[in-house]
């Protein structure tokens, strides 16, 4: 018999296919920015030869391409390609965008709309304000831990305790590395988001901003809606008369969306604009 040990079974395929959905979420993460190999091969905790033959196969693919000048990967054509044609099937985005508009026009700062993704947030939309000073915290299409963002953390917020909890010790390992977030301190932001009605959190990601979310009613805890600026913009006055904004088109949102609501009409259903004093 030989002493060396068995050879480790190379994946199934689930598995590979498990690590090119993740690999692919990882690059994603950094949106337009791109992340090195090293980068990947730290998110996925792959050797760094396996992450580079997958990252070769994929940009093949067209499922991501590499800058030529920063080495960077990001996601690739085919991928947009297919979002185009998934598109039709998900259309929150088209259906909230008025409701967003508003929000930013009534607020000044950027709004946000983001959606359920398992145990992750996609930020599906976004509208600007006209203040001149904007919190760009996030692009659409980026997938974070649900509790990072005012608006994953509002989704939490909505959750029953248990599976809120169960989530949060799930991401006991990210939060660090992707906020200055720990689960305990993910777990007290939500235990004060249900004592307040909204969701709110300062310098999470970004240094210098902060963000209130509520998750929409008929939604929840699907989706939700948050407002970001920058955080001299967020005091606690300001901040509960922006939950309240929130709360207010959350509502309408939920009215929309909703099918079963009696009192959706045609009204709510069109461009609806709120008066046009603005918050603070």
């Amino acid at each position: 018999m030989s002493g060396r040990p068995p050879a480790a079974e190379p994946p199934s395929g689930t598995q590979s296919i498990e690590r090119v959905v993740n690999m692919l979420r990882v690059v994603a993460s950094r949106g337009r920015h791109g992340m090195r190999l090293g980068d990947v091969t730290a998110a996925t905790g792959l050797p760094s030869s396996t992450c580079f033959r997958m990252l070769q196969r994929l940009e093949a693919e067209g499922m991501v391409e590499r800058h030529p000048v920063t080495r960077k990967y990001a996601l690739g054509p085919l991928l947009y390609e297919l979002g185009l044609l998934a598109r039709p099937r998900f259309h929150l985005a088209e259906r909230c965008a008025d409701t967003l508009a508003s929000l930013a026009e009534r607020t000044q700062d950027t709004v946000y709309l983001s959606e359920r993704r398992g145990l992750e947030a996609v930020c599906a939309a976004r509208a600007l304000g006209d203040y001149p000073v904007k919190a760009l915290t996030l692009d659409v299409g980026i997938r974070r831990p649900l509790g990072v963002g005012a608006g994953g953390l509002a989704i939490l917020c909505a959750l029953p305790a248990a599976e809120a909890d169960e989530i949060i010790e799930a991401h006991a390992d990210r939060y660090p590395k992707l906020s200055t977030l720990s689960a305990d301190r993910v777990r007290e932001a939500v235990a004060q988001g249900r004592e307040q009605g909204f969701a709110f959190l300062d310098a999470a990601v970004y240094p210098g901003t902060a963000a209130v979310g509520v998750a929409i009613p008929a939604l929840a805890p699907m989706a939700a809606i948050s407002v970001a600026a920058i955080s001299s913009r967020l005091d606690e006055s300001r901040r509960r008369t922006v939950a309240a904004e929130l709360q207010r088109h959350a509502q309408l949102l939920g009215r929309l969306l909703d099918p079963a609501d009696p009192t959706t009409s045609t009204q709510d259903q069109s461009t609806r604009r709120w008066e046009t004093k603005q918050v603070g």
